[in-house]
């Protein structure tokens, strides 16, 4: 530089950095504007909308989901589909037969190299396994569409070691579907316990199995004003 020449100012360093963490949020309850949208219209943390009244948007309705059971399938159709089921077939459970009425249903569970236990007889997980599903298809089919219907609760006592195939048979009878239906007619709450056994080749009983199902008719089947009132709440015992 000549010295007659008039100095520069120096140059200004700009840090990058600060200027990202400026443009950042402070909290994690800041709001962001969106470019382009009014000064009162901002965007929570994550980007969803809300409404007026600060809400988010209701979920997705719980009618999509459990459409399946809605689906009243044929009994020859739902046990083939049943048998390729992948926990079923890695099971070695297979669905023999479906009643045309959905009253009585057979399964049996072979005994292989991939679903034995330690001791080299059948994996008591199996056996719950292959009782699982049944009494709650038979009694959703035969109530139909209007009714609710799931496994509460479910006990098994091994009796015998499962030292081959063993097979389960399930009935339902006539009885028990109009008393699920006059207990919930008001509304109300059916809880039937039914009992299966599972034998062997031989007929001796390896296991046998207690199921609870939970009954209930639908609100919109049930006929106005005769809903079942509630009950109060027991008092606790001392």
């Amino acid at each position: 530089m000549r010295l007659d020449e008039p100095a520069r100012p120096p140059r200004r360093r700009t840090n990058t950095n600060a200027l990202v963490m400026a443009e950042r949020p402070r909290a994690t309850g800041a709001v962001i504007r969106p470019p382009g949208r009014p000064k009162g219209e901002c965007l929570p943390p994550g980007g969803k909308a809300r409404s007026a009244k600060g809400a988010l948007p209701p979920p997705t309705s719980s009618r999509r989901q459990g459409f399946l059971r809605d689906i009243m399938l044929g009994p020859q159709l739902l046990r083939r589909a049943m048998n390729l089921w992948p926990p079923f077939v890695g099971a070695g459970i297979k669905v023999t037969r479906i009643s045309a009425d959905y009253r009585e249903v057979e399964v049996r569970l072979t005994l292989g190299l991939l679903n034995r236990n330690y001791v080299g007889t059948q994996f008591g997980g199996s056996l719950f396994a292959m009782t699982d599903p049944f009494f709650m298809l038979m009694m959703l089919h035969n109530l139909g569409p209007d009714y609710v219907v799931w496994d509460k609760a479910g006990k098994i006592d091994y009796l015998k070691p499962g030292r081959g195939s063993v097979h389960a048979r399930f009935h339902l009878t006539e009885a028990d579907v109009v008393r699920a239906r006059r207990a919930t007619a008001r509304g109300g709450r059916h809880e039937p316990r039914f009992t299966a056994d599972i034998l062997d080749r031989e007929g001796n009983v390896v296991a046998r199995v207690e199921k609870t199902l939970y009954i209930r008719r639908k609100a919109a089947a049930v006929a106005p004003g005769t809903a079942a009132r509630r009950q109060p709440a027991r008092a606790a015992t001392r």
